[in-house]
């Protein structure tokens, strides 16, 4: 304590005012003790704010957690409304998404919260409404793109709810944006119980969250574009064959499970005649036509009321899976209402078109088989569907699966049979129509002036399989054209050999058939002047046979390939012709030299007509044009006679021979062209001292089919 004598002996200043003293020392400390309460408001409030600040850092962590980690959107955005509700204390919020059928509207998605029961009349109010653009605060936020924060609801005219929000108790109304880029792709809404002021700073809290949830739907949309893009066919949009076989294992059980139901069926459909248009109209109107027979097909499946699930496999192909249609006759009626959706032509740019599909139906019932078996036994019911015609309906059999068998050993023996040269060529002369008397025998005289080269699979040394039963596979799978190459080297290399001593007016010449496909490559007149070349062949002893359908494909590159073959001093040929659709100005095009008869139009002289005036028509035509003419396929005397008189100079056919073996064909142009019956014929071939074949064993075969390109 201080010493009290100290105290009592200060001297007192009598000029000192010490009520001033007391009254600034008074002053000094009030204003301390409002700047200390200052100071402790300033960090009171500073405590809050950072405390605020940290809660919405926690809520900002919380959705991105969200965003990032959960598996759906819906699971995101319920999320995020949970946590802001929580956060903040309001009672409820939802989230608005534009209307599936009617886009301009918004209405309440599956996703909103709440938990006071209290609050199920303005749910259930929420629910019955949907918001053009500017009505209600969800239309007014997505018209005017950013957030609106309304501190009495209640006390707005143009809210929709304001009834039933006072009547809840609810107030202050929020509404957020939910940006993806320019687009306002959701709308999130929350209510408070009181009336609130707005907050800049929750406001802005909301906005990032928003900017957050937009990044999720523009993830979710990417991968949705991805999933779909996956699954479905680029250029119809229809699902594609990952889709579809996805589907049909779910329905049959995958491969190496028992399938758990046969309740179903299968289409499998291809256009007719689809590479036509590709070829002659371009691939932008094939791709214009696939989306306009898609489309038709959709409507024609739907039409059926029955669940189904449309795809195109690739190219030209489709399919449709038919849960619960078990009944081969309701598939099959789907697949008859998509033919009839075919049946009026389709508007390609300038361009009518028809076109028309093979189907092939295979049902459950037909046993349960793995989705890879049910594919292919529906495609194999397809191709039975062409082989029956255009727009044809066929159902699956199990007899179309081991034909299927039959024909892949046949091809994989047609690539041995080319690496082991198991081909062998014949020969059928060509011969000069003399107006000479019929010998013995009935038949007639003739010089030959070639051979057509006909080609036959030896598949083992007694086993000769003429071309009808390999050529179309060969076209099919592509050895065509190795085939044909051969045909024609060994054609050319024959044709040197019997020539050999002749002198140039006396040469004979071999007819070679060449197919579509190898008269349509690229390096096709390089092969024949390589033939040429390597066999040491004179050109003009080789003759070319195309088909009308060849010449009339692609007229300007015929005309062109034929004019280079013309050039090389090789001669052409149209085969069959008559059978075809070439016109008259297409013919006119065509460097020819020789028009072949076909034997449909030979053998139609003796019950029609018709036939023998078609066949004065081809003559007369050929003589216009200043054209060889061959009649094919000629077989009696009447027929060689009736042809003779008509004026036609060359034919071939088993009236004079069948087709021979390079083996015997020295013998048959030594013997003075083999005049006289076929007695007399063969005596004169068959050495002196062995017997004579029986009249049964002489006696003609019947003529073989004989129209596949090289045959």
């Amino acid at each position: 304590m201080p010493n009290r004598k100290h105290v009592e002996e200060s001297p007192i200043d009598p000029n000192r005012d010490y009520r001033t003293l007391y009254r600034r020392a008074r002053e000094s400390l009030a204003r301390e003790r409002i700047e200390r309460k200052e100071a402790e408001a300033s960090a009171a409030e500073h405590l809050r704010l950072l405390s605020e600040r940290e809660r919405q850092l926690d809520l900002l962590d919380a959705v991105a957690r969200l965003a990032n980690g959960t598996a759906s959107l819906d699971d995101a955005l319920h999320g995020t409304l949970v946590e802001i509700c929580r956060h903040t204390g309001w009672p409820c919020g939802f989230v608005f998404v534009p209307a599936p059928r009617e886009p301009s509207r918004l209405i309440l998605s599956r996703t909103w919260f709440t938990e006071d029961p209290a609050l199920d009349g303005f749910v259930a109010a929420t629910l019955r409404n949907a918001y053009p653009f500017s009505v209600g605060l969800p239309g007014l936020v997505r018209s005017l793109r950013e957030p609106l924060w309304v501190p009495d609801v209640a006390r707005e005219p143009g809210f929709v709810r304001g009834q039933t929000a006072a009547a809840a108790g609810l107030h202050a109304g929020i509404a957020l944006p939910i940006l993806v880029g320019e687009e306002v792709a959701a709308v999130m809404e929350f209510f408070a119980h009181d009336v609130l002021e707005a907050n800049p700073s929750l406001l802005a809290v909301l906005t990032q969250v928003a900017t957050q949830l937009g990044r999720v739907i523009e993830r979710e949309r990417a991968q949705v574009t991805l999933m779909h893009d996956a699954t479905h066919d680029t250029l119809t949009g229809l699902p594609n064959r990952l889709l579809f076989k996805e589907r049909l294992e779910a329905l049959v059980g995958r491969p190496g499970r028992k399938a758990p139901a046969a309740d179903f069926a299968m289409l499998f459909i291809d256009l007719d005649g689809f590479k036509l248009v590709n070829d002659s109209l371009g691939h932008q109107a094939g791709d214009r036509l696939l989306m306009d027979v898609a489309h038709r097909f959709a409507e024609a499946v739907a039409a059926s009321g029955l669940p189904h699930l449309l795809a195109r496999l690739g190219g030209d192909e489709f399919t449709v899976l038919l849960p619960g249609a078990g009944d081969s006759a309701r598939a099959t009626e789907v697949a008859r209402a998509m033919l009839d959706a075919l049946s009026a032509p389709f508007v390609i740019g300038e361009q009518l078109l028809s076109i028309s599909a093979s189907i092939g139906v295979i049902s459950g019932a037909a046993g349960r088989s793995e989705p890879a078996e049910i594919l292919r036994n529906a495609d194999l019911a397809m191709y039975h569907a062409k082989t029956l015609g255009k727009s044809r309906i066929a159902l699956f059999e199990p007899a179309m699966h081991e034909k299927a068998v039959r024909r892949l050993a046949l091809e994989n023996d047609l690539r041995r049979a080319l690496q082991e040269e198991q081909f062998v060529l014949h020969y059928q002369p060509i011969v000069t129509m003399e107006a000479a008397k019929p010998r013995a025998g009935g038949r007639g005289s003739g010089r030959t002036v070639g051979f057509e080269a006909l080609i036959r699979w030896r598949k083992s040394p007694g086993e000769l399989i003429p071309p009808a039963e390999f050529i179309p596979i060969a076209e099919e799978i592509g050895l065509i054209v190795m085939i044909g190459s051969w045909v024609l080297r060994e054609a050319c290399r024959a044709s040197v050999r019997w020539n050999a001593g002749r002198r140039p007016r006396d040469r004979i010449f071999v007819s070679v058939n060449v197919s579509a496909r190898q008269f349509s490559r690229k390096g096709f007149v390089g092969d024949v002047r390589a033939a040429l070349e390597e066999s040491r062949a004179t050109p003009n002893t080789l003759r070319i046979e195309i088909t009308e359908s060849i010449a009339i494909e692609s007229t300007e590159r015929a005309v062109e390939v034929l004019q280079q073959l013309r050039e090389l001093g090789v001669r052409i040929s149209m085969d069959d012709f008559g059978t075809g659709y070439s016109s008259l100005s297409h013919l006119q095009k065509l460097p020819l030299d020789t028009l072949k008869i076909d034997r449909c139009f030979v053998q139609a002289m003796d019950q029609q007509v018709r036939g023998q005036e078609i066949i004065r028509i081809i003559l007369k035509l050929a003589e216009t044009l200043e054209l060889d003419v061959v009649a094919e396929g000629t077989e009696t005397t009447d027929e060689v006679q009736r042809l003779r008189r008509m004026g036609c100079t060359y034919a071939q056919g088993f009236f004079y021979s069948r087709p021979l073996p390079e083996a015997d064909i020295a013998g048959w142009l030594t013997v003075g062209q083999l005049r006289g019956s076929p007695r007399d014929r063969l005596r004169r071939l068959v050495p002196v001292g062995r017997p004579l074949p029986s009249k049964k064993a002489l006696a003609l075969p019947q003529p073989e089919s004989r129209r596949s390109p090289p045959s």
